[in-house]
């Protein structure tokens, strides 16, 4: 990538040299530069999100992103509080139905004062 100057000047590696050498970056390369990094910043962003992007997460994957012990989420199931589909032997969880949970059980500490 370019570097975020308009402007480089380089000084030569000899102590009493008074050439300089000057390296013009035009205003297209800091366009590019700036297409470049916004695209690096949208790829990082949507994969450290910390949000799986997948529809369907597997057991481990909603332990994790939960942090909840195996025992934990089979009480989740066990007592309906979240859906969950098995196929072959696999649990899967919708992420939709995760975060419905989430909001569902969502907790506001009030502190009512006096007037």
């Amino acid at each position: 990538m370019k570097n975020f100057l308009a402007l480089k000047i380089l000084l030569e590696a000899q102590p009493n040299s008074k050439i300089m050498a000057v390296e013009i970056i035009t205003r297209e390369d800091l366009d590019r530069f700036r297409k470049d990094l916004l695209e690096d910043i949208k790829r990082l962003l949507k994969s450290n999100s910390g949000q799986p992007t997948k529809k369907w997460l597997k057991s481990f994957e909603v332990r994790k992103l939960l942090g909840i012990s195996p025992g934990t989420l089979q009480n989740l199931r066990v007592n309906g509080t979240l859906p969950y589909t098995k196929v072959g032997g696999v649990l899967y969880y919708d992420q939709d139905d995760i975060q419905k949970m989430l909001q569902a059980n969502k907790f506001q500490n009030r502190v009512f004062q006096d007037s």
